[in-house]
């Protein structure tokens, strides 16, 4: 006989026994624990088909369900341990049936509708909080706790050989996540208050960023943000950008554009002061371009960050067009922020055109006409000289080949 087999009958029998002389109780519930421990708290235990079907009992016991006396049977509804052997393959745990707030959360996430879709990859209830040791929240041991949801979503997110077999968007995130400033934030001292996966994306009702309703639509995205950075976003509603964005411009750049997604840096960091120019540039190329003319733009295009940049002279967040009185390169404030770097400016220094375009007219006519000089006096120069060598070789190739007095 299977051993397995032969333990369920002794163990039905011992639990009928049990059951007829004492009365019912809510402990009962509990108590069919220790009865499947008998069997399955066998590190070695396996099945017929010889998968393990192990369960550290001590890990249950100190579990969430173990803590408040839900048995076995109490997720294992199809087993009766008064009529043992239970079938080989058992029904599916419904989570639902004691947590139908989180299921229906979940049901509307995009983890769910991979799984409904055949994607067997996609995490579930017990990829993320486990099996049978599942911990509150609270408890630093737990998968879900704060500090430890990077790690338990870089089990896939973070898993380069999980990435590619379920066509993950973004590649391995939790990677870039780890060397931003949240994720390093995450293992310092503001361990409580930095970000992390749960807080942008949600925990059971995670949508694809497409969903309107989605915490990271881009729709969505300064309200998420401002979550944690309330002034910074107060800043940025105050801004054109911002009232673009309110007003149902979703082109109108939000947080991720500037500063990513997962890969945020530090702002002081000389590679994000340097290089978020090129961000502005996605939408101002012209300005990106006339900005680059300058000295400003070729020191900042080498890595100095000590250099102006448009966030230097427009502002970061609250940025307002020239026009507003309230903009930091009105004709009112010009002077002022252009003393944060050169405290000597003047009127007359600031009359400097900090986007002077060689191709417009209209907008400087001397540095039009400076640089059509240049460019006239270039060819010219490169002409004539060009003209006089080739005919020095000419006079060259004559002497030396050419026919003798």
């Amino acid at each position: 006989m299977n051993p397995l087999r032969a333990c369920h009958a002794v163990l039905a029998a011992v639990w009928l026994g049990i059951a007829l002389f004492l009365p019912s109780s809510p402990a009962d519930a509990a108590s069919d624990a220790d009865t499947c421990l008998m069997c399955h708290g066998d590190k070695d235990a396996k099945g017929s088909g010889g998968n393990a079907i192990a369960v550290d009992g001590e890990a249950f016991a100190h579990s969430v369900h173990g803590e408040v006396q839900i048995g076995c049977t109490g997720c294992h509804t199809d087993v009766n341990p008064a009529k043992l052997p239970h079938p080989e393959k058992l029904k599916p745990v419904q989570c639902a049936n004691c947590h139908a707030d989180a299921a229906k959360a979940y049901a509307v996430s995009v983890h769910s509708k991979a799984r409904r879709g055949g994607n067997d990859v996609a995490a579930g209830c017990t990829n993320c909080h486990g099996k049978h040791d599942i911990k509150k929240a609270s408890n630093p041991a737990s998968r879900t706790n704060h500090a430890n949801i990077e790690a338990t979503c870089g089990q896939c997110h973070g898993n380069d050989t999980v990435v590619l077999k379920a066509h993950l968007p973004g590649g391995n995130i939790v990677s870039q996540f780890h060397d931003s400033i949240h994720g390093k934030a995450l293992k310092g001292a503001a361990q409580a208050s930095a970000p992390t996966c749960s807080n942008c994306h949600g925990a059971h009702s995670i949508r694809e960023k497409a969903n309107p309703e989605s915490r990271t639509n881009r729709a969505n995205i300064p309200d998420t943000c401002g979550g944690c950075h309330q002034p910074v976003q107060a800043a940025f509603n105050a801004g054109q950008h911002g009232k673009l964005h309110q007003g149902g411009n979703l082109a109108a750049p939000v947080c991720s554009d500037c500063h990513t997604a997962h890969g945020i840096q530090q702002r002081e960091t000389p590679g994000f002061v340097t290089g978020v120019v090129n961000e502005c540039g996605t939408c101002h190329q012209e300005y990106l371009s006339t900005y680059r003319d300058t000295f400003h733009g070729q020191v900042t295009a080498l890595g100095y960050a000590q250099a102006a940049t448009c966030a230097s002279c427009h502002g970061a967040h609250q940025i307002l067009p020239a026009s507003d009185p309230a903009s930091r390169v009105s004709v009112a404030n010009r002077i002022a922020t252009c003393q944060t770097c050169h405290p000597r400016a003047t009127a007359n220094f600031v009359s400097f055109d900090p986007h002077a375009n060689v191709h417009d007219r209209t907008r400087n006519p001397l540095y039009w006409w400076a640089a059509k000089f240049m460019e006239w006096l270039l060819i010219g120069v490169f002409g004539f000289f060009g003209i006089h060598t080739i005919l020095w070789l000419g006079r060259e190739l004559y002497d030396r080949f050419g026919p003798r007095k």
